[in-house]
């Protein structure tokens, strides 16, 4: 079963992870609404998903402004004439000992993190039931928000958030026919990882690549995660095979953590 003739909104859509989701939920038939904080990005993406079939519309927006949310829904709405499904995933990353992090950099992480992700659910739960029908929220956490991390304590605490709101979300919403769940990616080859190895780099001295190396040779299945791998979890939540499952952060990691 598919989501063809569905609309789905994807915030951080500009690049990696957002990107390979809303291209995979456009390849499965829905119509596209990219939500990035960066207008320069969307362009080459929403010509992607025009080019599989399916109509897309952009729209710039910093999930961390509860009122930019609303509106970035409103606006898929009217534009693509339908709402269904949104994706939270856009999000940061900050590396730092514990003894380190100071007010500004816990600020800015848990307003995108925690209360982009809390924006999102809440306006999305909302247009649903002003629209009188059942609908899907995915969020993103991590298998940070499974296990924390060293030197990655912030980060960890804000994904371990993001479970705790979509367990939450799930037991409030499920009466109006709408799931709430979330997928945990561990090691993917994106620009984040990028900067998390930078990160590490600076901290610890080591060479830049080897923190990535480090943890990509944990991974079980012997390979870094791809968008594509964490956009095939998506595309199941956000489809209909996924109707009974609410509540679950569903780790997407290749083999680091389990439960």
């Amino acid at each position: 079963m598919s989501i063809n003739g569905k609309v789905a909104l994807v915030t951080g859509a500009g690049q990696g992870i957002g990107r390979g989701i809303a291209l995979r939920l456009a390849k499965d038939g829905a119509d596209i609404a990219l939500v990035d904080v960066k207008d320069e990005k969307l362009a080459g993406v929403k010509k992607e998903v025009e080019t599989l079939g399916r109509k897309a519309t952009s729209f710039v927006a910093d999930i961390s402004q509860r009122d930019e949310v609303y509106a970035a829904i409103d606006h898929a709405e009217k534009t693509l004439n339908g709402f269904d499904i949104i994706i939270n995933n856009a999000g940061i990353v900050e590396v730092n000992p514990i003894a380190e992090v100071m007010p500004k950099e816990v600020d800015r992480i848990f307003k995108i993190n925690i209360e982009g992700t809390l924006w999102g659910i809440q306006a999305a739960a909302a247009k649903f039931k002003q629209r009188g029908q059942k609908g899907k929220i995915i969020n993103a956490s991590s298998i940070a928000g499974h296990d924390g991390f060293a030197m990655l304590g912030v980060y960890s605490a804000t994904k371990f958030a993001v479970r705790a709101l979509t367990q939450a979300a799930a037991k409030e919403y499920a009466s109006a026919g709408i799931t709430v769940n979330a997928y945990c990616p561990g090691i993917v080859g994106t620009s984040m990882w990028v900067e998390i190895d930078e990160m590490f780099s600076k901290l610890t001295g080591s060479a830049k690549g080897e923190t990535y190396k480090k943890y990509v040779e944990g991974i079980a299945l012997g390979r870094p995660e791809t968008p594509e791998d964490v956009a095939g979890l998506v595309s199941f939540l956000a489809g209909p095979d996924s109707d009974y499952i609410t509540g679950q952060a569903i780790l997407t990691d290749g083999g680091i953590v389990y439960r």
